[in-house]
């Protein structure tokens, strides 16, 4: 199966969206793709996220919109139902990574620990989201996993930002990071998508060059 990291492999940066008006959805995910962000991460956190996810999947067709924050078997088929091109989990059970695999879409399961990184490797899941990033660890825990688990490559998530990004990106275990600093509460409220777009950029030019 393709990897999420595979949907858009010229791209560092999820944005993790919180959308409370489906009415948003579009106009957001125009200026995301705009700057340079069309991997587009939907949480399931706000009763619009799964309406919003069909409007960005219908209107914005250069947007690869997925949907995040999937605990059950039942959001996974809400998820794909509306649209989702790709699921992301914040942690995974056996039930819950049986779905995402029957789901067809690529998914990046959840892990802290390298007890869950092992336990994935071994079911043949090498793509993984790591969360909470920097509670859990942060570069130097990543770090330390590259050696014993080579196989394993991940997409941090929480707290994530502009300052830290590019030291995550730097490991050959990363294959991007999410975060939502690019989308500040302050711009969404006023729909300042212009503003949108232009953190999207910034987060966009966060790579690490080649033998970097």
């Amino acid at each position: 199966m393709t990897s999420v990291f595979d949907l858009a492999p010229e791209t560092p940066v999820v944005p993790v969206v919180v959308i409370e008006d489906a009415a948003d959805a579009v106009p957001l995910a125009r200026a995301l793709v705009a700057g340079g962000l069309p991997l587009i991460e939907v949480t399931l956190r706000t009763p619009a996220a799964l309406d919003a996810v069909r409007a960005i999947a219908a209107e914005v067709p250069d947007a690869v919109v997925g949907v995040g924050t999937v605990v059950s078997a039942a959001g996974v088929a809400e998820a794909v139902g509306a649209g989702a091109r790709f699921l992301v989990s914040p942690g995974w059970t056996e039930r819950l990574l049986g779905a995402m695999r029957e789901s067809g879409v690529p998914f990046l399961p959840g892990v802290s620990t390298a007890s869950e990184v092992v336990a994935l490797l071994e079911q043949g899941v090498d793509a993984m989201k790591f969360f909470p990033a920097e509670a859990a660890g942060g570069v130097p825990y990543l770090k330390s996993l590259a050696g014993p688990l080579p196989r394993a490559r991940f997409c941090p998530t929480g707290g994530v930002s502009l300052a830290n990004a590019r030291g995550y990106l730097s490991l050959p275990n990363v294959g991007c990071v999410g975060g939502t600093w690019m989308l500040p509460p302050d711009a969404l409220a006023a729909r300042d998508w212009a503003r949108v777009e232009t953190l999207a950029r910034e987060a966009a030019a966060v790579r690490v060059p080649v033998g970097g």
